[in-house]
């Protein structure tokens, strides 16, 4: 699934999956054959064990003779079977074997319906993502020995791969929903299975702790040795608890013919243990060899850990320590006190590389996060203190994740034919709308992937978070850009009855503003073409006495504004009202038959809707209506005398 970050397959390469794009000079591999010769009738081509071709070569009948059998079966090797991390024949093996998920995969995909697609998928996905992730290796140890050596505290397992880490990586931020609230907690699980990965190109806690195992054969006393505590600090900054309690139990004081003379440092050692032991966890669950106490509620976890710290800070008091007469032991124990407490500079020094400090604070400076909370910042802080010189490749998948860069994350998830894109989905939906360069990054990259479908998403999800913050102006943009024209409707509604029921002056500004801002393409709300200038200037000209033409002017407009259907109903009444001047008009009738009967119909259909559920009443004075019919019934007589 991760994707290409370079053309080469280079061990300096930041690809996850080495990946070469030279296919103009295909490699020749010659065939060595000894009874089989020219003409040939026929080439068959197969896979063979391993690494290898099977090539079966066949004679015509003319070139056969009793010397020459007629054909040669012949095998030819590709590369090196151990090139790079993961042979050609353990690709092919993970090709095929990825067959049958995928489409199982698909076949529940094409099955399941729009209501419990939301609900259902992810749990498909990572069914799938499981199986797969069996393909890539396998993390966990083999059957354990039936009498286990009390000095091995680390159990041998198949040597990781960098594919097989950078899957678990994506499956963890992007797929697992249910991991969303322990993150912290599966990155320690991460790096306990993949620390040895960076252990190539600098030192690492699994490193030291590979090289302390193997000298602990030979120690005796391994609590007079500075690397023992060294060693037990560091795996504890990254949350190997139980290497931790391991090595703790090989202290010198726990020795049957110690006990008595070391009753209170063998005590102190115990005391360490149990608090290691007892550590609170924010996770659902845990694998039988972890320790600590788990807790899958944050406010259950908060109190567990204030209490797991006050014993700590107890210890830590305690007037034991003054009586421990063995150096190396009183300052080993309090240094773990120490990383337990969240001393940042401790913390830094057990640790020997950005991630693996990252981990620790986590773990005891910041226990309490959540998701994503601030977790590139805290990344960006813990590769300023522990610079490098090499950067892993899977560092820079990290990264990329940890910084919710959504124009890294694409490379590694769209090289994935498979589910890449619905994996692209999940991480754009997920980015935060609010930030207006964010969601501009997004939309082109739901362009160049085309997932038109997610962009529209998004800036609906835009437009309503908008709304709910006040932000008015931009919510309709986005709901505009995304063309919902259902939301739009209902603001325009929202926006009309907020204003008000009239166009008079007082209120013709708002009217102006909301113009400007839901533009004339609202079906509900009709556009705003109803709310012209003209129409205004011309009524305020009759307001204020001026000619003949003004008010001929200002009733044209009049008719204009009734006879267009995108005028709301509601603001039939106020326009008439607003226009009796115009209606009793002394010099002429101002309309002519047709129009005076336009406006009476308009008039009856309104006195229809009153009586209907739903009709949002103008709020005029209670003889509007009358008013309105008085002036209508006289402008008509006239007109048909004048005609």
């Amino acid at each position: 699934m991760p994707g290409v970050t370079s053309d080469s397959g280079e061990l300096n390469s930041l690809s996850v999956v080495p990946h070469t794009l030279d296919t103009q000079n295909p490699r020749i591999y010659p065939l060595r054959l000894h009874r089989v010769t020219r003409p040939l009738a026929r080439l068959s081509i197969s896979w063979a064990r391993g690494n290898t071709l099977r090539v079966s070569l066949l004679q015509t009948e003319d070139a056969s003779s009793e010397q020459s059998p007629g054909g040669e079966v012949v095998e030819v090797k590709l590369g090196s079977a151990d090139a790079g991390e993961i042979p050609e024949a353990q690709w092919r093996r993970i090709a095929y074997g990825s067959v049958a998920p995928f489409a199982l995969l698909q076949s529940r995909k094409n099955s399941m319906d729009a209501l419990h697609y939301e609900k259902d998928w992810w749990e498909h996905v990572m069914e799938y993502s499981k199986e797969i992730n069996s393909l890539l290796g396998n993390t966990k140890s083999s059957v354990p020995p039936t009498i286990e050596d009390p000095k091995t505290v680390l159990k041998k397992v198949e040597e990781p791969t960098s594919l097989k880490a950078a899957w678990e990586l994506m499956e963890m931020f992007y797929a697992d929903k249910q991991s969303q609230t322990w993150i912290p907690e599966r990155l320690l699980d991460w790096l306990a299975d993949f620390d040895c990965l960076f252990s190539g190109t600098q030192p690492t806690v699994h490193a030291k702790l590979v090289a302390f195992q193997n000298k602990l054969v030979t120690l005796q006393a391994v609590e007079n040795h500075p690397e023992y505590w060294e060693i037990m600090s560091s795996a504890l900054a990254v949350g190997w608890l139980d290497v931790v309690v391991k090595l703790l139990r090989l202290h010198g004081s726990y020795l049957f013919d110690q006990l008595g003379s070391r009753e209170i440092e063998n005590g102190l050692v115990e005391a360490v243990a149990l608090l290691i032991s007892e550590m609170p966890r924010l996770r659902p669950d845990m694998p039988p060899e972890k320790i600590g106490e788990c807790y899958s509620t944050k406010p259950e976890f908060m109190k567990a850990w204030e209490k797991w710290r006050a014993k700590i800070t107890k210890l830590d008091c305690s007037a034991f320590w003054l009586q421990c007469d063995h150096q190396q032991t009183r300052v080993g124990l309090k240094n773990m006190l120490q990383v337990m407490l969240g001393n940042a500079s401790v913390l830094s020094n057990v640790t020997y590389h950005w991630i693996e400090l990252y981990i620790s604070h986590f773990l005891y400076v910041r226990p309490f996060t959540v998701g994503l909370e601030s977790m590139y910042s805290l990344a960006q802080k813990c590769m300023h203190l522990k610079p490098i010189s090499y950067r892993h490749k899977l560092m820079g998948l990290i990264i990329g994740i940890l910084e919710e860069n959504t124009e890294i994350a694409p490379i590694y998830l769209t090289s994935c034919m498979k589910q890449g894109l619905g994996l692209l989905e999940n991480l754009l939906y997920k980015q935060p709308v609010q930030h207006h360069q964010v969601l501009l990054k997004s939309m082109e990259i739901c362009r160049l992937n085309g997932l038109d479908y997610v962009s529209d998403n998004m800036m609906k999800i835009a437009g309503v978070h908008y709304w709910k913050h006040g932000k008015k102006g931009s919510a309709v943009f986005w709901l505009q850009q995304a063309r919902d024209e259902v939301r739009l409707n209902r603001i325009a509604k929202h926006l009309f009855d907020f204003v008000g029921k009239s166009v008079s002056d007082e209120s013709f500004k708002q009217w102006e503003g909301m113009i400007e801002l839901l533009g004339t393409e609202s079906k509900t709300a009709g556009g705003l073409e109803f709310l012209k200038k003209d129409f205004r200037r011309s009524l305020q000209q009759v307001q204020g006495g001026i000619t003949t033409d003004a008010a001929r002017k200002a009733a044209e407009a009049l008719i204009s504004l009734m006879r267009n259907p995108s005028t709301p109903q509601q603001f039939w009444l106020p326009l008439l009202y607003d226009s009796l001047k115009l209606l009793n008009w002394q010099e002429r009738p101002l309309l002519n038959v047709s129009q005076t009967n336009l406006l009476l119909n308009k008039l009856q259909e309104l006195s229809l809707a009153r009586l209907l559920p739903g009709f949002v009443d103008a709020g005029l004075p209670s003889e509007a209506l009358q008013s309105v019919r008085l002036a209508l019934a006289t402008n008509l007589g006239r007109a048909i005398l004048d005609e």
